[in-house]
């Protein structure tokens, strides 16, 4: 029965809503639901790449595909809270200054740029040459060029209450802005923040028109008009989302050469990660990001590398993310065991980071051997963390015992489903070290929850970077960030630490603040508050039709130099 089912489909014309009215009618009759719904997002793609493109022949192979499982919440960058909106909404829309794969500050926008010598003051000088999308409502020319009111117009629409923008904490240090004239745009700090301009790489500060956005209002999500390389053109939300090319795109490679070299981008939205690898390994979509437990056997090899069988046919990416996996100490606990900094130093060095990665994550992601600053951003130090030393712990355990007199010390792990094999595979090496362990398995929102309120003594987390700064990692120690106010969860305080977090904002200089961003990354360290686990890794999977892709930090995706060869 299954079978006729399917090809009907496939000799039916039916419309995607058709398809999934008929496997609700079909769910209680069949055992194979999962299946069948495999089958119909399958053909979904098959309509989408076989008959939902206004591209010629010609050009079918200058589409960059790929899936988001996730689904998209909003192209309007006011919300780009999400990664799968970020992706989206980074093809769409351009702000004053942008990031490169170094994490270094590029001109975007704003071709320049001065700072203060109190570091209060920014200017920027717009470039003359920007244009939003074309829009009927633009009138006889269809555009216009981008003016510094309009930067002040996005901004204001950022800290608009009514508008209740998830990225309004990303003007908290601005005293006002304003523009000075068409090409001049000047914010104000109300103190000194180094990490300012990265701040404003972030999606949340793109520029949008007025007349455009007040016209279709909070339908600007499904609306957008941007300056970026591609333009919306068609968006059936949960099945499928396509962008063309600008035409009047401002950025050239060094070339000379305009972008984007694509002529459309085509998104789909299959439901689970290996539905999308299914269709990655048929060619069907260009790119899959990240290494998920339903396909990572399958594509990678126990140290990391590609299987013999997809060599010929798929590339791999890989580098630092800004991401810290972590455990984490409630240091106001009453419980013995974590009070004692001898037992926390024990449990850092008692098991082995890169085993770890190795079987559970294929090699993909960087043991945490140095601090809680993560490899790939300036401050980091290799040298300053705990690498695996089992007779080191095992002496601080009794080292532990003999000063407390606790002969079996037990500590409860707290964790999510998701990060369950980490946390048994460190409970069955801190048992041979002398350290009961055992996990509790709760959901992330109440996990979430119960950290912000100090109800967990320890617990699995993981800290991904607002923005290219350490400054934002070390915010997690600061003692006036205490949790459930700030985001100091282990309730951390050290006044020398509280020093040196302040002195920071002050220091202009970017290598005289890197080094004192290691100093305070050590100090941490040798207090033990935290055992960092892994630096998580980007890591991007093309068909070797793709070229021009790169990776980044921050795993943004941007798709205007991206190039693709027919098959």
């Amino acid at each position: 029965m299954g079978t006729e089912i399917y090809l009907y489909l496939l000799v039916s014309n039916l419309e995607w809503t058709n398809l999934q009215l008929m496997s609700k009618f079909l769910k209680p009759v069949h055992g194979k639901y999962s299946l069948l719904m495999l089958i119909l997002n399958v053909f979904a793609v098959f309509l989408l790449f076989s008959c939902g493109s206004n591209s010629n022949s010609d050009k079918n192979h200058l589409v960059f595909r790929y899936n988001e499982h996730k689904n998209i919440g909003s192209l309007d960058p006011a919300f780009a809270k999400d990664n799968a909106d970020i992706w989206a909404i980074n093809q769409l829309f351009n702000g004053l200054v942008q990031m490169d794969e170094n994490l270094n500050v590029q001109p975007c926008i704003a071709k320049s740029w001065t700072i203060s010598e109190d570091a209060l003051n920014y200017s920027f000088s717009l470039r003359s040459d920007v244009k939003f999308h074309k829009h009927a409502l633009f009138g006889n020319d269809s555009t216009r060029t981008v003016k510094a009111s309009d930067f002040e117009y996005s901004f204001n629409r950022l800290l608009d209450k009514k508008i209740a923008s998830p990225g309004s904490w990303t003007l908290n240090k601005v005293d006002h802005f304003k523009a000075v004239n068409d090409t001049t745009f000047q914010i104000q700090l109300k103190q000194a923040f180094p990490a300012f301009l990265g701040l404003l790489t972030m999606k949340y500060c793109s520029v949008v028109p007025k007349e455009i956005v007040e016209h279709y209002n909070s339908d600007f999500r499904s609306n957008p008009i941007g300056t970026g390389p591609f333009k919306f053109k068609r968006w059936e939300e949960n099945l499928k989302l396509i962008f063309r090319k600008n035409d009047d795109y401002f950025e050239r490679d060094y070339d000379g050469n305009q972008l984007p070299y694509l002529e459309a981008v085509a998104i789909t939205f299959l439901p689970d990660k290996q539905s999308e690898f299914l269709q990655f390994a048929q060619a069907n979509i260009d790119f899959v990001s990240g290494l998920d437990a339903s396909y990572k056997d399958e594509l990678l090899t126990a140290n990391g590398t590609l299987r013999p069988l997809y060599e010929n046919d798929v590339n791999m990416i890989r580098g630092p993310y800004l991401n810290t996996e972590y455990l984490a100490f409630f240091m106001e606990t009453e419980l013995p065991e974590l009070q004692s900094d001898i037992l926390r130093k024990a449990i850092n060095y008692g098991f082995d980071r890169k085993k770890m990665m190795t079987y559970l994550r294929n090699g993909i992601g960087i043991p945490a051997n140095g601090g809680f600053i993560p490899k790939g951003l300036p401050g980091y130090d290799a040298t300053i963390g705990f690498n695996f030393q089992p007779e080191k712990a095992k002496q601080l355990v009794e080292e532990f015992k003999t000063e407390t007199g606790i002969s079996s010390p037990e500590i409860t792990i707290t964790t999510t489903s998701n990060y369950l094999s980490f946390c048994e595979f460190i409970q069955r090496e801190l048992q041979k070290i002398g350290i009961t362990i055992n996990v509790d398995v709760i959901p992330a929102a109440t996990l979430k929850d119960a950290k912000a309120n100090g109800k967990l003594d320890l617990f699995r987390a993981s800290w991904v970077a607002d923005y290219p700064d350490a400054e934002n990692y070390l915010s997690l120690y600061y003692s006036k960030n205490f949790a459930p106010n700030g985001p100091n969860y282990t309730h951390f305080k050290s006044e020398l630490f509280d020093q040196w977090y302040e002195e920071a904002f002050t220091i202009t200089d970017t290598k005289k603040r890197e080094l004192l961003y290691t100093k305070m990354d050590s100090l941490i360290m040798a207090n033990t508050p935290v055992v960092p686990l892994f630096y998580d890794e980007v890591v991007r999977f093309t068909r070797k039709e793709v070229s021009g892709l790169g990776i980044n930090p921050i795993n943004l995706l941007d798709l205007k130099h991206v190039k693709k060869t027919k098959e």
